[in-house]
């Protein structure tokens, strides 16, 4: 039986990947390199240490990575963090998870200062029992640590949890600690993407997966299964179902 549902927050519970993507472009513009803003947002979900080495040499790195970051961090504390909205349902589905018995957890590449601002904005603090964030980590996503660390804080086995994410890295780093995902694509990645990223079953947003909660992974066992090909008992395709816009 699943006993907590862990829950990515950027792109999952929180609209703020495009704001992390020109954060992130400008940075880059501002230390000399040319990175489009399509290029900066097919990373977001990384931390930092997974992401900058996708555009910087090993040298550049060391030179200026440290900067960089930190520049980055600074301009999306005060320029972008106002900006950032919850998806429409998430308290409501959160409390759904409660009520079926399971616990919360927040498991989020995010400095610990971002998360607590998210978790505010979301109407989440209280109904969320653990968080990591990336000082709990020493390698960020698809590197499995900070979903590792989420489940040591809940006290339970990978096999009794189920990761939700809106990318596929937070799908391979929920794989590699042992977890199955279920994807999210209110946060702009392709449903072929997160199922190729590990994802066991595909909603347009934490709307959606309310609407859809009785039927849903989180209500069965995280463990593979052969799917019941009745209606009733499969996930609503974008098209199908209503609900997953924005707030």
């Amino acid at each position: 039986m699943t006993k907590a549902a862990i829950f990515d927050i950027d792109g999952t519970l929180i609209d703020s990947v495009d704001l992390h993507a020109c954060a992130w472009q400008e940075a880059f513009a501002m230390f000399g390199h040319d990175v489009t803003f399509e290029q900066a947002r097919s990373q977001i979900g990384k931390g930092g240490d997974q992401l900058i080495p996708v555009f910087l040499s090993e040298a550049q790195q060391q030179d200026y990575g440290d900067a960089l970051e930190e520049w980055r961090g600074t301009r999306f504390r005060t320029t972008y963090l106002p900006m950032v909205r919850p998806f429409s349902a998430v308290p409501e589905l959160l409390r759904r998870v409660r009520e079926a018995g399971l616990m919360v957890a927040v498991a989020s590449s995010a400095q610990e200062a971002e998360l607590e601002v998210y978790l505010d904005v979301a109407g989440i603090t209280k109904l969320v029992d653990e968080c990591t964030s990336s000082g709990d980590a020493d390698k960020s996503k698809p590197a499995p640590d900070i979903f590792e660390v989420a489940l040591q804080k809940l006290g339970i086995a990978a096999a009794d949890a189920m990761a939700i994410g809106d990318t596929p890295y937070d799908a391979q780093a929920a794989g590699r600690a042992g977890m199955q995902t279920i994807g999210m694509l209110c946060g702009g990645f392709t449903e072929a993407s997160l199922r190729a990223g590990g994802c066991i079953a595909v909603y347009p947003g934490p709307g959606a997966l309310l609407a859809c909660f009785d039927a849903s992974p989180l209500m069965s066992s995280p463990q593979p299964r052969i799917a019941d090909a009745s209606p009733r008992n499969q996930p609503l395709s974008p098209l199908q179902t209503q609900g997953a816009g924005r707030a």
